[in-house]
């Protein structure tokens, strides 16, 4: 009776482990990616790749649209341009990933290292509360609300307690962005946009509001409103007392 239980828990062991196994290994990621073009795409969609190593791949040529991509590690890795829309992505890693011109909506990204990733023109309407982007490119990046275009209610970019320090937001768009308790010292806001975003909270030493459209925007309270110079609508932001 001991030893069928002993083996009635070993194959329960395996079995769970082979829940969680990836659907593909890296080596037969990789054979797909060699042989895909811009006509025949590597289709990865919906795919497991939990917790894979898949740093330093080119990945312009693949679907990824739907893949589970929790804990997995893209470091320095190419997914420019692409639809990663719907994709799982806690815990990601993305540090000096080229993630330009790439659409991520409806995505839950909590907790992801973006740290120096390029992220110019992209499109990101998803949750990076707690988020790494430490030194990222966010130039050009439009991660604001499209009112024109909400038929499941408003969503948009959740970035509380976000590390943004450093970080280039030269002509971004994050109207409406919800940015708490955000670290934002040493960044570039020149031209961007905060209409009616909170920053509550938010650390903001040493950045440039050159240009930057405050309209609206909420923030915690600041005793020297200088740090604002050169800031748009400066007088329609709103400050706790």
């Amino acid at each position: 009776m001991k030893l069928q239980k002993i083996s009635l828990g070993f194959s329960a062991l395996v079995l769970s482990l082979n829940v969680f196994a990836a659907d593909l290994s890296r080596v037969e990621i990789e054979q797909k990616l060699k042989s895909a073009d811009k006509t025949h795409v590597a289709d990865l969609r919906r795919k497991d790749f939990r917790g894979l190593d898949l740093s330093k791949l080119d990945f312009r040529h693949a679907d990824l649209w739907g893949t589970d991509l929790r804990d997995a590690n893209l470091n320095d890795s190419d997914l420019s341009n692409l639809n990663l829309d719907l994709t799982v992505m806690t815990r990601i890693h993305f540090a000096r990933a080229n993630l330009a011109n790439t659409s991520i909506f409806g995505v839950s990204m909590m907790d992801a290292d973006l740290s120096e990733a390029n992220l110019s023109g992209s499109r990101f309407i998803a949750n990076l509360d707690k988020a790494n982007l430490k030194g990222a490119n966010l130039t050009n990046a439009n991660w604001g609300v499209d009112m024109k275009n909400q038929p499941m209610g408003l969503m948009r970019v959740s970035l509380n307690g976000a590390n943004l320090s450093n970080v280039n937001l030269t002509n971004a768009n994050l109207n409406r962005a919800l940015m708490k308790r955000v670290d934002l010292s040493g960044a570039n806001l020149t031209n961007a946009d905060l209409t009616m975003a909170d920053l509550s909270g938010s650390h903001l030493e040493n950045v440039n509001f050159n240009g930057t459209n405050l309209n609206g925007t909420k923030f915690g309270f600041i005793k020297d409103k200088s740090i604002f110079n050169g800031a748009l609508n400066l007088n329609a932001a709103i400050f706790e007392e």
